[in-house]
């Protein structure tokens, strides 16, 4: 079986479950909530919640952003497997996971994001998917960039065979001539900058809303 699409939560190694509490709000906000849009990822997508552009953009939408730091597909899998589906049904999910799969072969890192989304795909049957891409890391060129290069060119490869899921990939505009990735764009040469969210958050944007408008047919269709 492939490691990478293991369901798996996070072990509790600082001893005060963090991780597990993050993922039972997630679970209560199910309940609470009928979001039009789903994030759901890794630090990357957490973070995007903490920007100015999230509140401009994606808080008008009626969205939920279910991101924690440090998760892997694994980890992403076991939660939407243990109730972060449930109650829901979201007009859209934006899934952006895989750059913490440090263990794993991109074959792997691909495969496991795809059992997420195949996972999306069965159990939100009315339900679009938008996959991100990964984004380039490191200053400099280095072997996990071109492990999240191949992963993005694996997962563009199998999201074609799918008509629910597009994939969005925005890596190219962060690696600059000389190769390097500026620390204007991601402070830590991993997570973004507000300006380098904001690039992403554009275009993400411009997707989301072509997605969620209805189409003349869908309107004149009487609810079941």
């Amino acid at each position: 079986m492939n490691p990478a699409a293991r369901a798996e939560p996070v072990e509790d190694v600082e001893g005060d479950a963090r991780w597990l509490s993050q993922h039972n709000r997630f679970v209560q906000e199910c309940k609470d909530a009928e979001p039009d849009v789903l994030f759901v990822g890794d630090s990357m997508m957490q973070l995007m919640q903490q920007q100015e552009v999230w509140k401009e953009l994606f808080s008008p939408l009626h969205v939920l952003n279910f991101g924690i730091s440090g998760d892997t597909t694994c980890n992403v899998l076991w939660r939407l497997q243990n109730g972060e589906l449930h109650n829901i049904r979201p007009k859209v999910v934006v899934v952006w996971v895989g750059t913490n799969n440090y263990q794993h072969t991109a074959e792997q890192v691909a495969g496991g994001v795809m059992e997420i989304v195949q996972l999306l795909v069965n159990q939100l049957q009315h339900t679009k998917v938008i996959l991100m891409g990964l984004l380039p890391r490191g200053e400099k060129p280095n072997l996990l960039r071109q492990k999240n290069a191949e992963v993005n060119r694996l997962l563009q490869a199998s999201v074609s065979r799918l008509k629910p899921v597009q994939f969005l990939d925005l890596s190219l505009g962060f690696v600059h001539s000389d190769g390097t990735i500026l620390s204007r764009d991601m402070f830590d040469y991993l997570h973004l900058t507000a300006s380098g969210y904001r690039r992403v958050a554009k275009t993400l944007h411009e997707l989301l809303l072509q997605i969620l408008e209805e189409t003349p047919e869908e309107k004149q269709t009487p609810l079941p």
